[in-house]
């Protein structure tokens, strides 16, 4: 979820950007007889950009939060354990990283032209989030993973839920548990979001949860 959201944003960024310096620095278009602060409906065009890159941080942010409430209700899990050290510890770089560049991208559109606030608040409201999100997640292990009798959630900077409702297998490889459903469909984590010592009772009570005369899941082999 997390990485494609950010894919779109830089596919989104280009275009903003472009027309950004555009405006900011009053580029000519010989060919249209005008420049970039002749252009109509600059606002409006500033405001749809901002709008569309506030909803999809929003739209992050609201499924990260909510993931993290879900999977701190331990009591609604039949196995539910803090994300290993070594997960949260990349989490938190690769966060602050993100924090950094969305203050970078929004200090820089807002300085090359004044006009271009909104997409910068889009920004630095992500800049803002990122760091909230990972002082509450921090704190407390509130950065879990569990198994309910119908999925295994995990949630940190990103939110994973992996139904058991069409599942066919369950396969460890390079570092990665995958989970194969009908019509192709592939899902996967990080095998190292749990400690090592919590490998064989989350393949136990997986075993315990799915299906296993449909599911055919390959334990880890220590």
């Amino acid at each position: 979820m997390n990485k494609a959201i950010n894919v779109l944003l830089v596919f989104l960024l280009f275009p903003t950007m472009l027309f950004t310096i555009f405006v900011g620095f009053n580029l000519p278009i010989e060919s249209l007889r005008t420049s970039g602060q002749q252009v109509p409906y600059r606002f409006q065009i500033f405001l749809g950009i901002g709008l569309l890159l506030l909803i999809i941080n929003l739209r992050r942010s609201i499924t990260r939060w909510m993931g993290l409430r879900l999977v701190n209700q331990v009591s609604k899990f039949k196995w539910n354990q803090p994300m290993s050290m070594d997960r949260i510890y990349r989490v938190q770089v690769y966060t602050i990283l993100e924090a950094v560049v969305m203050l970078f991208v929004g200090s820089v559109l807002y300085n090359v032209c004044n006009e271009a606030l909104l997409p910068a608040i889009a920004f630095w409201f992500c800049f803002v989030d990122n760091l909230i999100f990972l002082f509450f997640g921090s704190r407390k292990k509130r950065f879990r993973m569990g198994i309910t009798s119908k999925a295994v959630v995990a949630a940190d900077r990103d939110v994973s839920v992996l139904y058991f409702s069409g599942l066919r297998k369950v396969s460890i490889h390079q570092q990665s548990i995958y989970f194969d459903y009908i019509k192709g469909l592939q899902l996967s984590f990080p095998i190292d979001c749990m400690e090592k010592d919590q490998h064989d009772v989350f393949f136990n009570v997986l075993e315990e949860q799915a299906d296993t005369e449909k599911v055919f899941i390959t334990k880890l082999r220590n």
